[in-house]
């Protein structure tokens, strides 16, 4: 055991030597002095400044009047979409929008299921499960998706309602949509 901590103690020795060896010839090319640096600083301090580039005066640039009887006023912002004409009377069915909005209506139809019915003094009402998984108590009359769709009538397997949506020409078109329960 103390051989072993003799040869650990030797080749510690012995690579430090190595390492010295080494490392003196790489120091002694290191110089200490700055003397070629400070005569650089100094030399470049004592020439003088090239001067500034002449200074040009601004031009008077020439003003502009607008005219006083224009069309539009050139400081508002620009609009390319024409103003729209009033809307016209519609003949037929068109949907109420001044009423409030419920719930299940921010969905599309297509999202909402059928979870099922049920019936509380002699009305029917179905369970509609919206796309967060929540289930709400309806009956005819409420109102069920994005295009206005009012119930008419419920059935063990579906709903049916009667949706607004807009045809080609801006006009509201009446359809008929149902919501079907599962198997």
């Amino acid at each position: 055991m103390k051989a072993l901590i003799t040869d650990r103690r030797r080749s510690g020795l012995l690579g430090t030597l190595v390492l010295a060896v080494i490392t003196t010839p790489m120091l002694v090319g290191c110089n200490q002095t700055t003397e070629d640096l400070d005569n650089y600083i100094t030399s470049t301090l004592a020439r003088a400044a090239p001067p500034p580039d002449p200074f040009e005066p601004p031009r008077d640039l020439p003003s502009h009047s607008y005219p006083v009887m224009l069309e539009r006023d050139p400081f508002s912002s620009l609009s390319f979409v024409e103003p729209r004409a009033a809307p016209e009377r519609q003949e037929g069915p068109t949907p109420d929008l001044d009423r409030a909005r419920e719930e299940l209506e921010q969905y599309p139809l297509d999202a909402l299921r059928m979870a099922g019915i049920i019936q509380r003094d002699g009305e029917l009402w179905a369970l509609v499960r919206d796309p967060q998984g929540t289930v709400h108590r309806v009956r005819e009359g409420n109102y069920l998706g994005q295009n206005h769709g009012r119930i008419v009538t419920i059935s063990e397997r579906t709903v049916r309602l009667e949706e607004f949506v807009r045809s080609g020409d801006e006009r509201w078109r009446q359809r008929e949509s149902t919501l079907a329960a599962r198997e």
